[in-house]
Order: C-alpha cells, then sequence, then structure tokens
C-alpha cells in the first residue's frame, strides 16, 4: 500500500495557523491533498496532525485523519522523519501494509500531482531508498558571502573571487515540497540527503519555501502570476 502523509502541527509562530490560512480560495494544506489525491498513487492520505482544527479541514477537503500525533511529536525541534516513521507505525497497528510513503508538505501550494508521479517512477526504476524534488540555486554558491553585523563581508569561498560564474558546478537545493520513501527508510531513520536517495529538478518558478510573512506575500504573486500563463 502506498500512502500520503500530510504533517500539519498547530503551533506555527511565524504565521499563525499556517496550515490552514487562505491560499488562493483554499486553505493552503488543501493545495497538498488535492495534489496527492489527483496523483492517483495512494490508497490512503493522512493527515498527522496535534490540533483538532486543522483535522476538520484537512478530512472536509478529502484527506482522514485516523489518529492524533503525540505532543512528543509535535514541537518546534521535531525532524521530519520520526512523524513520518509514527505516522506509519501507527497506519500498521491497524494491520495496513505499507510499501511506500510520501511526506508532502502542508504548506507547498506548488506541489503537483505530475512531481509526484515523476519523483515515485523514479524510486522505483532507480531502486531508491528515497526520491524528492530540487531546483538550482540563482546564483553561484561559491561566490557567496558573509556579513557581520557592522556591515562587513567576507568571501566563503575566496580562491573563486576571479573565477567566472560560468565555469562554476551549478549547486541544487531541496525544495520542501515532497519526499517519497520506502517503508524501511523511514522506519529506519535513514539520512534523505545521502546517496540512497534520487531527485527530480523542478524549475525556480515552481518553487517557494514559505516560513515567513515575507515568504507568503512572495508565493501569492508567484501563484497568480502562474495562473495568467
Amino acid at each position: 500500500m502506498r500512502v500520503a502523509i500530510i504533517p500539519a502541527r498547530g503551533g506555527s509562530k511565524r504565521i499563525p495557523r499556517k496550515n490552514i490560512k487562505m491560499f488562493a480560495g483554499l486553505p493552503i494544506i488543501a493545495h497538498s491533498i488535492k495534489a496527492a489525491q489527483e496523483s492517483g498513487l495512494f490508497d490512503r492520505i493522512i493527515v498527522t496532525t496535534d490540533d483538532e482544527e486543522i483535522a476538520e479541514v484537512a478530512r472536509n477537503y478529502g484527506a482522514e485523519t485516523p489518529f492524533i500525533r503525540p505532543k512528543e511529536l509535535s514541537d518546534d525541534y521535531t525532524p521530519t522523519i520520526p512523524v513520518i516513521a509514527h505516522a506509519i507505525q501507527t497506519l500498521e497497528a491497524n494491520c495496513d501494509i505499507i510499501t511506500h510513503a510520501c511526506c508532502i508538505y502542508a504548506t507547498a501550494p506548488f506541489v503537483r500531482s505530475q512531481e509526484i508521479q515523476l519523483a515515485y517512477n523514479i524510486l522505483i526504476t532507480h531502486n531508491k531508498h528515497y526520491a524528492f524534488p530540487v531546483t538550482t540555486f540563482p546564483f553561484p554558491i561559491q561566490r557567496g558571502v558573509k556579513r557581520d553585523h557592522e556591515g562587513n563581508i567576507e568571501m566563503f569561498y575566496p580562491e573563486h573571487f576571479a573565477t567566472r560564474s560560468q565555469d562554476l558546478e551549478e549547486a541544487y537545493h531541496d525544495v520542501g515540497q515532497f519526499y517519497w520513501g520506502t517503508r524501511e527508510a523511514w522506519l529506519e531513520g535513514k539520512p534523505i540527503f545521502s546517496n540512497i536517495a534520487t531527485t527530480i529538478v523542478l524549475p525556480r518558478h515552481l518553487v517557494q519555501d514559505i516560513d515567513t510573512p515575507e515568504d507568503w506575500t512572495r508565493a501569492e504573486l508567484m501563484h497568480k502570476v502562474l495562473q495568467t500563463l
């Protein structure tokens, strides 16, 4: 059985009630639920939350909330892997046999069913433990600088001060939308960013992490532009 697991705790501080805040006419979590539904890959779509209001919204858009996430897995410091592992273990305690689980973040309004499908296909064909999307940095990371409180800067890689941008290796980063993983990978806590994972590449205009109010505003502007294309 394949399951989508959407983590959505209730204690967001920088953007209060972030997981159910309205985005483009829907609670933002509904965009993740919809993408999972449209992929056609999942036997169950589960939201793991400690918050009853979030659970009700999730159910209204077609997800299941068969359990309430325990408090010890719902604070600001809880990483993703234990949350997904707990969901798998809880579902399997009720006799579900899970082979693959896809963690889809609740605040990923640009996630699309076709990328979920593509990542699953390469997970299987490449025989990997994880598969997830990445995108390119818009500027060479080798020419990045750090800045102190007085405004002084220092290059992270001063040896590349005179290197042409086109001669520097392109770098990628995780887009923060979803992670496919095998049951064993999640339950054993295997590291996602390692050689047991494979990736797909997304264009930067389909990527926006949402952690701050500024991120939210940028995402809304991006979404409006994309609707005109």
